[in-house]
């Protein structure tokens, strides 16, 4: 197996994380600061030192990246020209870092940092589902707080003004438990702007396809699985050998919006697709491995852009930023 060499000591992340922080958090309305996003967070599922605010729960993981011969045509980004080591985590979301693996109602994720080499890096994070839960990071801290009152009747009342987000849950709740973290589909719910070589630009969703096809258990198979089964089934899957994604490009059209992931866009699933490559996960890594960093959603390289009109988008990485500090701090 190629050894992973991503040089990311905790200084190098940290002046990282807070250059994308400064870079973004312009954007944020004042009452909605990335400080507020981990609060908010922390609010509902306690502090856990030395732990991420979000995806708590996780498993962090070594591989490759092998790029297709058609990824150069879309975009110009140095690990779609060539093979890279890769430093991966799958987790549950939310802030509990004893979720139960077999709830229904929670999605999964996959985030992946690509080595460029000298300590340069590019990173995709996505979820078990096409869309986000909220629009803006304002609604997000406001959902948060909702949530941590307990009271069935506001909660009630902000999905009845904000139907957007009921989106997540009415996904979730129509697919199986995934059985294994390497049998679920998994998407990044922003839109990015691709560009090749030749300038020309590309508007495209992410979606990972696991090789092992999508694996569900019905909710008795659920049950007697029990909360806490992901790692082990990991770890004798791996024991036989990889665990691999097709990394896809879901191609947009003009008119397509790009400022609102709880919304998909019109016939995604039936849009052309072109394969980017292959995400070969060879091994499970310790967990300092991945606690040293932030997987950011905005630390794109030349050829690839972010969205510019979508706020949750711009809340992300600096949100993050903040949890990494906080976890880098508490850990001293």
């Amino acid at each position: 197996m190629r050894r992973v060499s991503i040089r990311l000591c905790a200084l190098g992340t940290l002046c990282g994380a807070l250059a994308l922080a400064g870079s973004a958090v312009a954007s944020l309305a004042a009452d909605a600061t990335p400080a507020d996003l981990v609060d908010a967070l922390n609010g509902v599922f306690g502090k856990h030192a030395g732990d991420r605010a979000a995806h708590t729960k996780g498993i962090c993981l070594t591989g490759q990246f092998t790029p297709s011969a058609d990824a150069p045509k879309l975009s110009k980004a140095p690990h779609l020209a060539k093979p890279v080591p890769i430093i991966a985590r799958f987790s549950l979301g939310g802030g509990n870092p004893e979720a139960p693996d077999n709830a229904q109602d929670n999605v999964r994720g996959l985030a992946v940092k690509f080595d460029l080499g000298s300590g340069a890096s590019t990173d995709i994070v996505t979820i078990s589902a096409p869309m986000f839960f909220v629009k803006t990071p304002e609604l997000f801290v406001e959902f948060l707080k909702t949530v941590a009152t307990g009271d069935q009747d506001k909660i009630k009342a902000f999905f009845g003004a904000h139907p957007e987000s009921t989106l997540l849950n009415a996904w979730l709740t129509s697919h199986l438990v995934p059985a294994s973290y390497a049998g679920v589909d998994y998407f990044g719910v922003h839109a990015f702007t691709f560009t090749n070589a030749a300038g020309e630009a590309q508007v495209i969703k992410y979606k990972l396809i696991p090789e092992a096809g999508e694996l569900g258990l019905t909710p008795d198979e659920a049950k007697a699985k029990g909360p806490d089964f992901y790692a082990g089934e990991l770890k004798d899957r791996l024991a036989k050998g990889p665990v691999a994604f097709d990394l896809t490009a879901i191609l947009g059209k003009q008119g397509d919006p790009t400022n609102d992931p709880t919304q998909r866009w019109s016939d995604e699933d039936n849009r052309p697709t072109v394969p980017l490559g292959k995400i070969s996960i060879e091994a499970i890594a310790p967990d300092a491995t991945c606690n040293a960093f932030s997987f950011l959603p905005g630390n794109v390289v030349d050829g690839i852009a972010g969205p510019t009109d979508d706020p949750v988008f711009a809340a992300r990485s600096p949100a993050y930023a903040v949890s990494l500090i906080r976890r880098l701090q508490s850990a001293k």
